[in-house]
């Protein structure tokens, strides 16, 4: 494939992106495949839409109608802005490769204009709720383990802010955990994140009942028959304690980290340090939990103030 000059099939440089994706980048299959499926329609479009197979210096040739063309058809399709944004990306990413290893000039690209798409905030639950959640696994009907190992888990996500991916991605290796954990998070960026004196002792509790051997190089989190935990038990673990609780849809695991930072911000906690807790390479996202906390701030104040109630 090194040989491959610009004559080649556009398909040819697909697949040396995503191998670059893959090994270099060490992005995840799932991530890669996602990028794959994205600029491959983008290429099965372009060959309907010009009646021929592009060469990689054809893409090149591409001008901003031929771009726009494109989002335009999937538009038709009912695909959302959000998606239009991520597929978008997901070329401009592949013509930056292409750009650095060709020369081909993706210029036309610039012109196009990224899909608005609407702001979605995070919808952390209540700290009683959390607290709720992960004191009622222990009343469900399973072994002494398993209770413990889901409390584990979710003290992990609401105590420590860590995605699903992250908690079950420990090892025996990372036991008994320490003050301060190495956490390998999105684009295998490692943070430190502190461990509090509770999820420690959790996760001690479930270590101490489990009756499967954590050696070093092994999932810690363990199923029912020994292999590692995966996360659609756990996200089935919040279904099911969301029916019990009678809480909202909106309470996953997911909820359980942006929990973690809004609580963080109302205790009084600094934006940049609870991005260094969550892992994000940027603050504008972790800004979204200032607007979640000045939203439920208007709430309290709309229903509490005096000149706020109507006679």
């Amino acid at each position: 494939m090194a040989d491959e000059g610009v004559g080649a099939p556009a398909d040819i440089a697909l697949s040396a992106w995503l191998d670059h994706l893959a090994g270099e980048k060490r992005y995840s299959e799932k991530t890669v495949e996602s990028y794959g499926r994205d600029v491959e329609g983008f290429l099965d479009f372009q060959f309907a839409h010009r009646g021929a197979r592009l060469s990689i210096g054809d893409l090149g040739s591409l001008r901003a109608s031929d771009y726009r063309a494109w989002l335009a058809s999937r538009r038709r399709e009912g695909v959302s802005a959000r998606s239009l944004a991520r597929f978008l990306s997901s070329v401009r990413s592949f013509y930056r490769y292409i750009e650095r290893r060709w020369g081909v000039d993706g210029s036309a690209l610039g012109l196009v204009e990224t899909p608005k798409v609407p702001r979605s905030l995070p919808k952390p639950i209540s700290a009683d709720a959390a607290r709720q959640m992960i004191a009622e696994t222990a009343a469900r009907e399973k072994p002494d383990w398993v209770a413990a190992r889901d409390e584990a888990v979710l003290m992990l996500l609401y105590g420590c802010g860590l995605r699903i991916s992250e908690a079950l991605a420990l090892t025996g290796s990372d036991l008994p955990l320490g003050e301060v954990i190495r956490v390998t998070g999105k684009g295998q960026k490692t943070r430190l994140v502190p461990v509090l004196p509770a999820v420690r002792e959790a996760m001690a509790r479930y270590v101490a009942l489990c009756p499967f051997a954590l050696d070093p190089a092994e999932a810690a989190f363990r199923a029912i028959r020994g292999g590692a935990l995966g996360a659609r038990a756990v996200q089935s673990l919040t279904t099911d304690l969301r029916s019990r609780l009678g809480l909202p849809a909106s309470a996953t695991p997911h909820a359980l980290r942006h929990s973690f930072a809004t609580h963080l911000l109302a205790g009084g906690g600094d934006l940049r340090t609870i991005q260094e807790l969550l892992g994000h390479a940027s603050l504008s996202t972790t800004q979204i939990y200032a607007a979640v906390e000045g939203e439920q701030l208007a709430r309290v104040h709309a229903a509490a103030h005096p000149r706020a109630r109507r006679n």
